[in-house]
């Protein structure tokens, strides 16, 4: 035993900590609801974060395979690959009793949970851990929250980026001092439920149990007041910067990536959601900013940035840490609502 390990493990180990953990990766046809799952890891672990076994396949999405580039995954490696009913046994005996940990875990378990949808299966996962939340938790000092800063930070080496086994793997190793950390210093594990979907259409406008409609805002999900952002508003989004921790930021229109995995995923990487436009917002995302909406009008009047979703999501991939100190001002306006 290392004399790292000595440290984390001197405490006693909490006994709310959850007993097991299945570590996931899946790699997919894009962002959006409809897009689907072309291959799945998942590493289990015990209640320390050690390796039980793992497990990998590859999945027929019937459809285009999306960004091979990434991903790497042609139409003609996934013509043979079995269909998600077909693993969805597999996968459940490896998910269940578990907490499903994942690196941006609302996507992760979104996708997972529309698949088991499109089958007529339950998926028997209870609550998730995103890594990301664990890790602003502990306060480690990561440069952004990719999942390469991460391994860096715990000395993982990452062998081939975006492989769904070689990421599940990488994870895995970085969860387990990251798992040591929170039970040393008494770090309660942010732990979210997973509601399963009940009834899933591939029609945007069919109306789904358990799930928004017609990309709507009626949720599945009851809804929850978010906590309070920690950091200061540094002010305006600018265009050709990254966005930074602390950025009000309000949403207009229908998304294609639903609307409240897009609001969490916004959360997670340190931005505070609001509910309407005032002088104080950062910037309007909506993929409609011709639309007479009210939050579209304010924007315009208060000289708030608008992004398209795309924009967006793209941007979310690297948000900047927010800059000590106090808030920055924001440029003078005309008075106008009070603030979110």
């Amino acid at each position: 035993m290392t004399m790292l390990d000595d440290r984390q493990t001197a405490a006693p180990w909490p006994a709310a900590y959850p007993q097991g953990y299945a570590v996931v990766d899946v790699e997919t046809t894009g962002l959006a609801r409809d897009d689907r799952i072309v291959s799945a890891a998942v590493y289990r672990l015990d209640a320390r974060g050690d390796v039980e076994d793992h497990w990998y396949t590859l999945v027929n999405p019937e459809r285009d395979p999306g960004p091979v580039w990434i991903h790497g995954l042609t139409s003609v490696v996934l013509n043979d690959a079995p269909l998600f009913p077909q693993v969805a046994r597999e996968l459940s005996a490896r998910l269940a009793g578990r907490v499903l940990v994942a690196h941006n875990a609302a996507f992760d378990w979104s996708m997972i949970a529309r698949e088991y949808a499109r089958a007529s299966v339950v998926a028997p996962v209870e609550q998730r851990l995103c890594t990301i939340a664990l890790a602003k938790e502990l306060g480690l000092p990561l440069p952004n929250h990719k999942l390469a800063s991460l391994a860096a930070h715990f000395g993982v080496e990452q062998q081939q980026a975006h492989h769904a086994l070689d990421d599940a793997r990488v994870l895995a190793e970085a969860f387990r001092p990251s798992l040591h950390a929170a039970a040393r210093d008494g770090v309660r594990l942010p732990l979210l439920e997973c509601r399963p979907l009940t009834e899933w259409s591939d029609s945007p406008l069919a109306p789904r149990v358990g799930y928004q409609s017609a990309y709507r805002s009626t949720s599945w999900r009851p809804s929850r007041k978010r906590p309070a952002c920690p950091y200061p508003n540094p002010g305006r989004y600018q265009r050709d910067e990254p966005l930074m921790q602390g950025m009000r930021v309000a949403f207009s229109g229908d998304t294609s990536i639903d609307r409240e995995l897009l609001e969490d995923r916004a959360v997670e990487a340190g931005l505070h959601v609001a509910t309407s436009v005032s002088r104080l917002t950062s910037l309007l995302v909506t993929n409609d900013p011709d639309a007479a909406t009210s939050k579209t009008q304010k924007a315009k009047a208060f000289g708030t940035p608008i992004l398209e979703e795309s924009a967006f999501t793209h941007l979310l991939r690297d948000v900047a840490p927010a800059a000590s100190g106090g808030s920055a001002a924001l440029p003078h306006q005309s008075p106008g609502p009070s603030p979110e």
